[in-house]
């Protein structure tokens, strides 16, 4: 084998009492295409951040293609061609492709923009690696996977021979996953080499050559990635077997919970066109898409914080309150697409939190003063019932990964405080009459992933209507009673989960069946 173009030697980093990393020793070959894996905080994050300048390490170095790279200098990781691709992208809309591509790569003292030779060089990068784009088009006009292919554009454009992807297919149609799958192929015919993180275990085996694992921030496992399966992947990430949920057919759909009868809404960046849909206790809806296509206005349109234009949305039959603290009362529970934004508030602890929706309740407050000593038990039950790790009921919500802070979300959204007792989990849960999860696992780790699911379906066989939003179609089509695809804000009809493919629900996303 040749040399490595990057070597990650003893990398320590510590917050406090806490070790991020412990001693991580990694190397990256050329034309090589590295997964990396572990569980929400393993410590891939801060790996990655000290490997782009953002985090300085404790202990240990790094050097890309022979040299040392200086610690703590984004500026640096650039010129030594290490870039990056977020998950969420780092584009302004308002701006044309060869904009965003040129943005940051000229010195601010320059007195003219070289925009000819940008625009020439920009083509050349695009048809090197199969990137095809409009260098003219803005960029709040292109769909996802164009998106995608500005972001992988602008690195290359900066010269990047090392390219970090993070949950790259996170937000991609099938077809368009394929696309980047092909893209990444002739990249790394080309020598790019490419650290690949996701959660997406299957995807992982079949891009990369080599697979490392993270768990409590050591380095727990590498392997080639041929003959390695997905259990074992899972299994090296949280320290015993997974077991993927096994949805049981319904039992059989019960009474209309929830319908939206011809329903839209006029304002926001997302909108709803005439959406016909109904929620019945026992079942489990699954809506696919592309984000942006009406998701966030139909979560925000039942969780009580939009209101429709026009048609009606009815809740057993009443009208639907435009209010969370109503909803909340009569059974609705809502896990929200951002959890650190809308679900918790990160500085408040987790007693706060979990009683936050139920506050001025007699379970909480009395003659407007709180009962801290009940609201602190509560929390306390949902720590232990939903086996939330991280910190105790007087611990503030920011401390928590993002698996545990969705178990939390999930939690005061299923256990009621009236039927919070000591007698053990089955009996301390509570039944929402409905349940909306927006992206409930995003972002997760497997055992996450897993939890969440099966808490889902248990709630669904207890009786709730349960809708799930969701952007990943393996999530979909394994949780799904019924599937429907929401493009441009318009929603396809509701059919049997068996009735679909990946590649029809793809097609759907993409808008062929609307």
């Amino acid at each position: 084998m040749s040399d490595p173009v990057l070597v990650l030697s003893g990398i320590t980093k510590r917050f406090g009492s806490l070790v991020a990393n412990d001693s991580i020793s990694l190397h990256l070959g050329a034309g090589e295409v590295l997964a990396l894996l572990g569980e929400n905080g393993a410590g891939k994050s801060t790996l990655v951040s000290i490997l782009f300048g953002h985090y300085v390490a404790d202990a240990g170095h790094i050097r890309a293609f022979g040299q040392s790279l200086p610690a703590g200098d984004p500026k640096a990781a650039l010129a030594a061609g290490i870039g990056m691709v977020h998950q969420h992208f780092t584009l302004a809309d308002n701006l044309s492709v060869l904009d965003n591509v040129m943005m940051g790569s000229e010195p601010l003292w320059q007195p003219f923009t070289r925009r000819s030779a940008a625009r020439q060089r920009l083509a050349e990068v695009a048809q090197r690696f199969g990137l095809a784009v409009d260098a003219d088009a803005l960029v709040g006009s292109l769909s996802v996977g164009a998106r995608q292919r500005v972001e992988i554009l602008k690195a290359l454009y900066r010269g990047a021979r090392i390219l970090i992807l993070d949950e790259p297919t996170a937000v991609l149609t099938p077809q368009e996953s394929e696309a980047l799958f092909d893209v990444l192929t002739q990249m790394v015919a080309q020598g790019l080499s490419i650290i690949f993180i996701s959660h997406k275990l299957g995807e992982v085996l079949r891009v990369s050559h080599r697979v490392a694992v993270l768990r409590g921030g050591k380095l727990v496992a590498q392997a080639p990635a041929q003959g390695t399966t997905q259990s074992q992947l899972a299994q090296w990430m949280v320290g015993h077997a997974i077991e993927a949920p096994v949805r049981q057919p319904s039992r059989g759909a019960g009474e209309v919970v929830c319908e939206l009868d011809n329903v839209s809404t006029g304002r926001g960046r997302e909108k709803l066109h005439q959406v016909n849909l109904q929620l019945r206790s026992g079942e489990l809806v699954a809506i696919a898409g592309v984000s942006g296509n009406g998701q966030v206005a139909l979560a925000e349109l039942l969780s009580g914080t939009r209101t429709a234009s026009a048609g009606r949305v009815t809740l057993q039959g009443q009208p639907l309150p435009a209010s969370p603290a109503d909803l909340v009362k009569r059974g609705v529970a809502r896990i929200p697409e951002d959890r650190h934004a809308v679900g918790v508030v990160g500085d408040l602890p987790l007693w706060e939190n979990v009683a936050s929706e139920r506050l001025r309740t007699p379970a909480f407050s009395i003659w407007g003063w709180v009962r801290r000593a009940a609201a602190k038990a509560y929390a306390q039950r949902v720590i232990a019932a939903f086996d939330v790790r991280g910190g105790g009921a007087t611990s503030a919500a920011r401390a928590l990964s993002g698996g545990n802070m969705q178990k939390l979300i999930l939690g005061r959204a299923l256990l009621h405080p009236d039927a919070a007792t000591t007698d053990g989990v089955q009996a301390q849960t509570h039944t929402p009459r409905l349940i909306v999860a927006h992206q409930p696992t995003w972002g997760l780790d497997i055992g996450a992933v897993r939890y969440v699911q099966g808490q889902l379906l248990a709630a669904r066989d207890a009786g709730a209507a349960v809708l799930v939003i969701s952007d990943d179609l393996d999530e979909v089509l394994t949780l799904g009673d019924r599937v429907a695809v929401m493009h441009a804000g318009a929603l396809s009809a509701a059919r049997p989960a068996e009735d679909w493919t990946r590649e029809t629900i793809g097609l759907a996303m993409a808008g062929a069946e609307h």
